[in-house]
């Protein structure tokens, strides 16, 4: 018994010190609740990307570059905490297409916003076509007579700014010099080496702003961009790609702006509602179920606190649906403990100890919670796989409360009720033991 309530206490402690953590971390900064646009206030861009011209098994790998080039774009601009993912959207021209989120906190100004990504240019290298001849100078769009990019941004190390030697040995024309990674490096010496005399054409924007004979192999990885630069032009070039140049064209097709006011009372009506939800559930179990009912608040409230640190540790981004999420996983977490309780009563009306009623009821309602929560996780699962980044708040918010209640529900509770070593065979002890109208 000493050894119950020994560990009844550290779980207490533990909790409490949970608590702590959890508030300080918040007022100081360290680890804040990461909140989504809803409640923060912010911009959400949709942008569709174009693949057509990239072979099936690279739209991956071109989806994942894009991400990350978009994600160090925005990031370079100071952006607090931005979110880009990519997500699988509707049809577009007969195919599923490819869709790239971006939620920008703080940026209300949705121009602002789009001028931050919109920036951003699609460097290509396409080779010309066999028998292809551009019609016009080299700034006009002659896409058609060119093949499919052979190198892109996502390849591109670095950009820099330099000026070519005249004929008496003086700097004069701007250029901007392109280093690649290792990978862009290895193929634009292929490239080049495999295609001497051919005409290799730089795309900015989907506009040949330069369409040079490849003279001979390139093997450093360097290539040079050249045209009717001026100093700035060319060096705000340079800074641009070094942002990070897009590897596939990208298309705005959707726009949402939340306001810093309505995401605080967002916030505001989200917590209300939860210490409401919180409260009436406590004082269900309470009145229903008396002294076991006060024994799974405590554990509730416990559960609660483990579920709060894990969303700034790991860190959950809370829209208002995973604070719905988080209010239903408290309910199904007290569900375990009615499950656990009625079980309880039934060994009691049997005739059975208190303690050995109490090891009955969870050894008994095991099997049922876990079931019900096993199916829960799946759903979790499923949505969390197949939704939208609004679904897969939820689901992850719910998946992580979900698991959190099946330990708290069996152990907590269990050390908890263990350790009050009451018997409920007669008198006050049975009067706390009973639910409801029983007595």
């Amino acid at each position: 018994m000493l050894q119950k309530r020994l560990i009844a206490l550290v779980i207490l402690l533990v909790g409490a010190g949970i608590g702590w953590w959890v508030y300080s971390a918040e007022v100081s900064g360290s680890h804040p609740f990461k909140l989504g646009l809803d409640l923060s206030g912010g911009t959400q861009l949709v942008y569709r990307a174009e693949l057509s011209g990239i072979p099936g098994e690279d739209v991956r790998d071109s989806m994942d570059a894009l991400r990350d080039t978009i994600e160090r774009r925005v990031n370079l601009f100071g952006v607090s905490e931005p979110i880009v993912q990519t997500q699988r959207g509707g049809t577009f021209a007969g195919e599923t297409e490819e869709r790239l989120l971006v939620e920008l906190p703080g940026i209300t100004d949705t121009q602002e916003a789009i001028r931050l990504i919109g920036q951003t240019p699609v460097l290509e290298f396409r080779l010309m076509k066999e028998g292809g001849q551009p019609t016009g100078a080299p700034e006009e769009n002659v896409n058609d007579f060119f093949e499919p990019a052979a190198i892109t941004g996502k390849d591109l190390q670095g950009a820099k700014l330099e000026f070519l030697q005249t004929m008496g040995g003086v700097p004069n024309e701007p250029v901007v010099v392109l280093d690649f990674n290792s990978e862009g490096a290895r193929t634009f010496a292929e490239l080049t080496g495999d295609n001497v005399g051919r005409l290799f054409g730089i795309f900015l924007d989907g506009t040949a702003i330069s369409i040079p004979v490849i003279q001979e192999a390139i093997p450093d990885g360097t290539a040079v961009i050249s045209g009717s630069f001026t100093a700035e032009s060319a060096r705000e070039l340079a800074r641009n790609l070094n942002y990070g140049a897009l590897p596939v064209p990208i298309e705005l097709i959707a726009t949402q702006t939340v306001s810093g006011t309505l995401g605080a009372e967002a916030v505001g009506k989200g917590i209300v509602a939860g210490i409401w939800g919180v409260a009436a559930v406590a004082l269900f179990m309470i009145i229903w179920y008396r002294l076991p009912g006060i024994v799974a608040v405590c554990a509730l409230f416990l559960y609660m606190l483990v579920v709060l640190a894990l969303f700034q540790l790991i860190p959950v981004t809370l829209t208002a649906a995973g604070i719905a999420a988080f209010i239903l996983s408290v309910g199904m977490a007290v569900d375990a403990n009615v499950l656990i309780f009625e079980r309880m009563k039934e060994e009691l009306r049997l005739g059975k100890s208190t303690r050995e009623a109490i090891g009955e009821g969870f050894s008994r309602a095991w099997p049922s919670i876990r079931d019900s929560n096993i199916s829960s996780i799946i759903t979790a699962i499923i949505l969390f796989w197949f939704g939208t980044s609004l679904i897969k708040g939820f689901a992850l918010v719910f998946a992580i409360g979900v698991l959190v209640s099946m330990l708290s529900a069996i152990t907590v509770s269990r050390t908890f009720m263990l350790a009050l070593g009451i018997d409920a065979k007669a008198g006050l002890s049975k009067l706390l033991f009973g639910s409801g109208t029983q007595v």
